[in-house]
């Protein structure tokens, strides 16, 4: 089965083929960073409009580099929740149209099982049930995964996610949007041990994140800098690398209380802050330690985009899943709320 996959639910237009029998033939992507930059964050109108301009002549350039025709497609998936509800009816839109001009299925695939089955695009890649950690912008969440469809909410974050808070970091650093990367690249320089900022809830009881103190401290820790003179270059590098460790640890540590209340030796990690090349480290050198193992998308399946949506809507569509009627976007969406991959009827 041949599927299309689009993906358009915040600041990345994604479009990419999945075959059933012969994987991912080809996938584009169009990141509108340089576009938001420069309000410090997504403008979701301005998203929303440039995916209208994206979108089909990323469709041309993905059939064109597969060899395919729009004839040889048997379904549409598309992202339908959560994201911003502008984008994402951009690509609803257009899916639901193509695949009743093709005569074909649509589905609405929920962007953040896309992240969780992203790893699954790779040869070597986990078997169930394990312990997902998803982690980017809008999301921290720890899922426990049985099977596509099958899915338990084991903890998540009380207020912002640990990709927001890296972009307000940054903005604090005075670095550009998105702050993840630049965070990152500051860290290397950092002195170690000069500054050691809090771990959020590692010593309650539980698997809940919250981020917002760590901001606070963020922010106090560059007011004292500059109330000692100028915030210096080595001052930002030394406080991004207090700043992610902080992140790091605290995600290493909740994932590893995760497996063991599991019983489970198989972690996989998802989203854009998963590519983060520290927490990557951090993880596998803990879980070997317990005779664990860690799985994660290729760096570019970690950000949005249009493969993971191709292949979960692939399973999906395979399994009889298809759009009901009256279809729509979900801005908010839990994904325990997904059916089991076995269930048939509407998507």
């Amino acid at each position: 089965m041949l599927v299309l996959g689009l993906e358009t639910s915040c600041d990345e237009t994604g479009v990419a083929l999945y075959d059933t029998e012969r994987g991912l033939l080809a996938d584009a992507l169009f990141s509108q960073v340089d576009i938001h930059v420069e309000y410090g964050g997504v403008v979701p109108e301005l998203a929303s409009r440039d995916h209208i301009r994206k979108t089909l002549p990323l469709l041309e350039e993905v059939l064109a580099r597969a060899g395919c025709q729009a004839t040889d497609i048997d379904g549409v998936a598309y992202t339908a929740g959560p994201g911003l509800v502008g984008a994402l009816m951009v690509g609803a839109t257009l899916a639901r149209a193509l695949a009743w001009g093709w005569g074909v299925p649509a589905l609405g695939v929920h962007h953040m099982e896309g992240h969780l089955l992203a790893p699954m695009l790779e040869e070597d890649h986990p078997e169930y049930p394990f312990v997902a950690l998803l982690v980017s912008g809008g999301h921290t969440q720890l899922v426990r995964v049985d099977a596509i469809g099958q899915y338990r909410i084991l903890g998540e974050s009380l207020d912002d996610a640990a990709g927001e808070a890296f972009d307000k970091a940054a903005k604090m650093l005075g670095l550009p949007y998105p702050g993840g990367p630049h965070i990152a690249r500051l860290a290397r320089q950092g002195t170690p041990g000069r500054f050691t900022f809090p771990r959020p809830m590692v010593n309650r009881p539980g698997l809940d994140f919250s981020f917002s103190g760590l901001k606070t401290y963020t922010l106090n820790t560059v007011a004292d800098c500059r109330a000692a003179g100028d915030l210096d270059e080595q001052d930002k590098c030394d406080i991004a690398l207090a700043f992610e460790e902080a992140v790091v640890a605290t995600l290493v540590i909740k994932c590893r209380r995760a497996l063991k209340q599991e019983q489970l030796k198989t972690l996989v990690i998802a989203g854009g802050v998963s590519a983060n090349v520290n927490l990557r480290e951090q993880l596998a050198t803990a879980l070997a330690r317990e005779g664990g193992r860690v799985f994660y998308p290729a760096p570019r399946f970690c950000t949005d985009n249009g493969a993971m949506i191709a292949y979960a809507g692939a399973q999906r569509l395979q399994a009889g899943q298809v759009d009901a009627v009256a279809s729509r976007v979900r801005p908010r969406w839990p994904m325990e709320e997904l059916p089991p991959l076995a269930a048939r009827g509407a998507g």
